[in-house]
């Protein structure tokens, strides 16, 4: 009863507060650049508050949050326009999008799988909310309960989603999870700083991948790349396809589908370590264990699109659970969350919510008003924005390349994002040649430092407690929490192996000769080899067990191929390469030629700088890919080098500097 009495009234508080003119008109500011920053990809949440943050100081906190929490809301809505209509994740939330969203925009069925996008986000949204306000009181035990055994079998049941996600051959899966998990491990080891697969003369690599350069390596350029070689539209209609009502018919039809998954975006967006980067693949791989008929999963499914994206901002209404009542930063996102509050004066904690509950529940309006505002100016802007999908792709590949480029540089603001992001490009592009789950090698990166974490900490605490007694030891491990997480687990692994060869994310494919993907599987090899032998040489024990049990666990089921290589004919499986038939094999563009264009922009900023780099790819490409007259390259080699100085200079960011800017003292932004 003393709850109701605090919390209502503070309800009302918070509703006369968000409704004031003056906090709406800065909660429609935030959606309004919350939606600038979502349409374009490879920029989230992250990069949007870090615009607003100098802003803060000063400002009346209501407004300050309004502003915020506008932002934070609608990237997760905004950023499906490129998930579905260019197959580009918008942010690390959307990856899962990709695999239905895109395929329905190809068929010309965009506004179906807009309409549906659309309103999840909006329920998932509102649902966040709802779950926000009412567990503003009960929280507290429920993430105290969540201990590093808790932590850690959570991660395994993510990462349990490889087994939905690994293809016709389960074995490639495992093969592809496992090279990602490898390579998170690239860098100075979280528990001891030992290095591994890396070295002090190439600085870059001691503090490993960031995750928006392995998301748009893997998924963006091997896409932008492929429809580049087509030469033709994404999709050829003029319209978004069928219509609004339809999504809206398939979003009712599989509303306990979308509820479900809503409730998943706020228990993971309420663990710490976990957010956006992984709610949407557990969402999605529920989807489809969920489902009878999956056969159309990976192929244009629309229960594909409104998993995820009920998920996904569902989780914002979750990360704001820890960051409020304790302080700790659910996801990236939340962490400059926090910066903000602190900009305003606020202190997140137990004392925010006994002292400042209207203020707490200010942000709770603000966010489900948040999302019925970016909903709206979403329906209301995709049939302009969609009209990109009717566009040559050969005179919006250019545009995508700069964009894909700058949120890459955005990373560690250095010309290495720019070489890490065309090496694991071209890792994606092979991936996606022989049918290599890219959802299983994403999932495999986004959990490994955090796992490897969780596993060192749990081991010492458990090797303590065992050393008291096997009782204590015990006790520790098998909670309640845990015993009910390992049972999910194994039941997502068998149903996921018997089920993965119904999700294909490449839907014709075609077998040739064995030598392309023998080599392949070879150099992959090779590499989970030298990584094992790097990994063998660290003397500090808890710096090489994860790399090294990974990089066992991968070599065996590398071998496994192999083996199956060696013993069966050319038209099995597991000899799948795109090249030999179907639509890339007939492109009238080649692979390698396409991809040097990517390299000559790289080779050119290297020089010159990102900025001259841009003027002169721009134009040759334009001028000798797209056979514009030279007048057009120009006017449209303006149009988008100013499009993205204006960006950088918006948000303040600089330009990768060449060799030119050593020798030369250049004025922004050519240095």
């Amino acid at each position: 009863m003393d709850i109701l009495t605090i919390a209502l009234p503070a309800l009302g508080e918070a509703l006369a507060l968000v409704f004031h003119p003056t906090q709406l008109m800065f909660l429609c500011a935030g959606v309004l650049l919350g939606l600038s920053i979502g349409v374009l990809p490879g920029l989230g949440g992250i990069a949007g508050l870090s615009l607003v943050l100098p802003f803060m100081f000063g400002m009346d906190p209501v407004s300050g949050l309004a502003l915020m929490v506008g932002l934070i809301a609608v990237i997760p809505t905004s950023d499906t326009f490129s998930s579905v209509l260019l197959g580009i994740p918008g942010s690390s939330a959307s990856q899962a999008t990709v695999l239905d969203g895109f395929p329905l925009a190809r068929k010309g069925e965009a506004g179906r799988a807009l309409a549906a996008a659309f309103v999840s986000s909006l329920y998932g949204g509102l649902f966040g909310a709802l779950i926000l306000t009412c567990i503003i009181f009960v929280a507290r035990p429920l993430i105290l309960a969540f201990g590093l055994p808790e932590m850690l079998m959570i991660t395994i049941l993510g990462m349990s989603m490889v087994a939905i996600l690994a293809g016709r051959v389960p074995l490639k899966g495992i093969v592809a999870c496992g090279l990602g998990l490898l390579l998170g491990t690239i860098g100075s080891a979280p528990a001891g700083g030992s290095l591994r697969m890396s070295t002090y003369d190439i600085p870059y690599l001691v503090d490993g991948f960031q995750l928006v350069i392995v998301g748009l390596g893997i998924y963006a350029i091997p896409e932008v790349v492929s429809l580049l070689r087509q030469d033709k539209p994404i999709s050829n209609s003029g319209t978004l396809g069928r219509g609004w009502l339809d999504g809206l018919r398939d979003w009712w039809r599989n509303r306990w589908l979308s509820t479900k998954c809503a409730a998943i975006g706020v228990v993971v967006g309420v663990i710490p370590g976990l957010g956006g980067s992984v709610v949407d693949w557990i969402a999605y791989g529920y989807a489809v264990q969920s489902t009878k008929d999956r056969d159309r999963f990976g192929q244009g499914d629309i229960r594909g699109v409104i998993a995820p994206e009920s998920s996904n901002n569902a989780k914002e209404g979750g990360g704001l659970v820890p960051t409020l009542i304790f302080g700790i930063p659910g996801s990236g996102s939340m962490a400059v969350f926090l910066g903000g509050l602190a900009l305003l004066g606020l202190s997140p904690g137990p004392s925010m919510i006994r002292q400042d509950l209207d203020i707490t529940y200010t942000i709770v309006w603000s966010l489900a008003l948040a999302n019925v505002i970016g909903a709206g100016l979403c329906v209301l802007l995709s049939g302009q924005i969609a009209k990109l999908t009717t566009i040559r792709f050969t005179l919006l590949a250019p545009f995508l390349f700069m964009m894909i480029a700058f949120a890459a540089f955005q990373s560690r603001q250095s010309l290495g994002d720019l070489v890490a992001l065309v090496g694991i490009g071209l890792i994606g592009i092979l991936l996606r040649r022989f049918d290599f789950s890219r959802p299983a090698f994403l999932i495999g990166f986004v959990l490994s430092a955090q796992a490897e974490q969780f596993v060192n900490m749990a081991t010492q605490i458990a090797s303590a407690r065992f050393r008291r007694g096997m009782e204590a030891g015990l006790d520790y491990i098998f909670t309640p929490i845990t015993v009910t997480l390992l049972v999910l687990t194994v039941l997502s692994i068998v149903i996921g192996i018997r089920q993965s060869k119904n999700i294909r994310e490449n839907i014709d494919t075609h077998t040739g000769t064995k030598r392309a993907p023998m080599i392949f599987l070879l150099a992959v090899t090779a590499y989970v080899v030298i990584s094992i032998g790097d990994a063998a040489t660290i003397t500090r024990f808890g710096d090489k067990v994860f790399p090294l049990t990974v990089g066992l666990v991968t070599l065996a089921a590398c071998l496994a191929l192999v083996v199956r290589m060696m013993r069966r004919p050319e038209t099995d499986d597991v000899f799948i390469d795109l090249e030999s038939g179907g639509a890339d094999a007939e492109a009238p563009q080649g692979l390698w030629r396409t991809l040097a264009w990517f390299l000559g922009l790289l080779v050119l900023t290297g020089l010159f700088g990102l900025v001259i780099a841009l003027s002169l790819f721009f134009v040759g490409f334009f001028r000798l890919r797209a056979g514009l007259t030279w007048v057009k390259a120009a006017l449209l080699a303006a149009v988008g080098v100013g499009f993205i100085v204006f960006l950088a200079s918006t948000l303040g960011r600089d330009f990768p500097p060449g060799l030119l800017q050593e020798f030369t003292n250049l004025p922004w932004p050519l240095r």
